[in-house]
């Protein structure tokens, strides 16, 4: 038995050793994506570009994991926050929109713009200024004057911010609000809301209360764990539903046995 032992023994080191070989993937060297296509779309929309990268297929596990939620019931309006600014919010928003569209039963995705202090959708895009959620919640448009698509991006709809307007957390509290995201909920496959970040305004803590689940990103390196907390404590006196998180300006560490089928 004592030999048998010290054979397994040595048999999990062995493999413990393999599996600790890793190749050291750098953000900068996966972030920079050639664009194969003639598109206006930015290059950081690495699932559109680059559908087989790394980090497009991060984005395939978690349109996965949401998909499995709730025993294959998942939430259908979901709201995409971060603690502050500048954690990779709209991108990872423009990157999770496409994969999901992407999907096998082919859903019809809508992707709302819903920062109307500093909306960066169209930017993304490389779509010109137009009419958006500011103006329908004024009366100023209607729905179809603020939905938009695009002809290389299918089963995936947009509606951008539009001006900013002088009253933007009262505009999101409207009940105009609620009745267009329960009516795009009933057309639409899932409704995802990029919205502003949590500590600097009360936006993203009106849109959560407003939809059945809430993802949160976070940027390595970046956000202190005490901003982190503090926007996840706000969110749950709104009883917002928050269904994961996205981490973001991460570096890779990819298993060599993995790394050899991407």
């Amino acid at each position: 038995m004592g030999k048998i032992t010290r054979a397994l023994q040595k048999a999990t080191q062995e493999s413990l050793h393999h599996m600790e070989k890793i190749i050291k993937i750098k953000e900068y060297e996966q972030m920079i994506v050639h664009k194969l296509k003639d598109s206006k779309l930015d290059a950081r929309l690495v699932a559109y570009f680059d559908p087989k990268a790394v980090i497009s297929e991060q984005y395939k596990i978690l349109t996965t994991n949401i998909l499995a939620l709730n025993k294959g019931k998942p939430p259908k309006t979901i709201a995409i926050t971060s603690s502050i600014a500048s954690e990779g919010k709209t991108v990872s928003s423009l990157n999770l929109a496409i994969t999901m569209s992407h999907a096998t039963h082919k859903p019809r995705i809508i992707l709302i713009d819903a920062d109307l202090r500093k909306g960066q959708l169209l930017n993304y895009l490389g779509a010109p200024p137009r009419k958006g959620l500011s103006e329908f919640l004024q009366g100023q448009a209607s729905l179809d004057e603020i939905l938009f698509s695009l002809d290389d991006i299918s089963h995936l709809s947009f509606i951008a911010s539009g001006a900013v307007p002088a009253n933007p957390a009262e505009l999101l509290a409207s009940k105009s609000m609620r009745e267009l995201i329960l009516s795009l909920r009933d057309k639409y496959n899932f409704v995802l809301i990029d919205t502003p970040p949590v500590i600097p305004v009360t936006d993203a803590v009106i849109i959560g209360s407003n939809v059945e689940g809430v993802l949160m990103v976070i940027k390595a390196g970046h956000t202190q764990r005490g901003m982190v907390s503090r926007a996840v404590e706000l969110l749950a006196q709104a009883h917002s539903n928050i269904i994961g998180h996205v981490l973001t300006g991460v570096e890779y560490f990819i298993p060599e046995y993995i790394y050899r089928y991407l």
